[in-house]
């Protein structure tokens, strides 16, 4: 089965790549836009994620590897809110900023380019080699 590709947001002040390459890994929660948790529910174990910093930042900046399936989230009573583990699997060369995506226009089409507050994406294959091209 092929591995699909993501975007993850988190703001780095409170939670940062760097945080993430010393811990080794985490949960990925927090999650609780509609459509963000729909597209979260669609991710799996073996999938590659781009951690994107928001707030002043805007930029990916790591690859994660998704290591678990979905599952409810152990800190909350409502079980329609999930989260993933997940792991560094390498910085980026250089970061891609939102405004580099929104200068191309292949991401014209892009959630990240339309609905910028969604926290979790599909990155479509074409636009993952993309943007893995511009990161050097």
């Amino acid at each position: 089965m092929a591995s699909s590709y993501w975007l993850f947001k988190q703001e780095p002040s409170t939670y940062n790549y760097s945080q993430l390459e010393k811990d080794g890994k985490t949960v990925w929660d927090g999650v609780a836009n509609n459509l963000a948790l729909k597209h979260l529910r669609s991710v799996k174990k073996g999938d590659k994620a781009i951690f994107y910093h928001t707030g002043d930042e805007r930029q990916a900046v790591g690859i994660m590897e998704v290591i678990s399936d979905p599952y409810p989230d152990p800190k909350e009573k409502d079980e329609s809110l999930v989260v993933v583990d997940v792991r560094p699997a390498g910085r980026l060369k250089k970061p891609v900023t939102l405004d580099q995506i929104k200068a191309d226009s292949a991401f014209a089409q892009w959630e990240l380019v339309r609905i910028s507050r969604l926290s979790v994406m599909p990155v479509p294959e074409k636009l993952w080699e993309r943007i893995m091209k511009m990161s050097g």
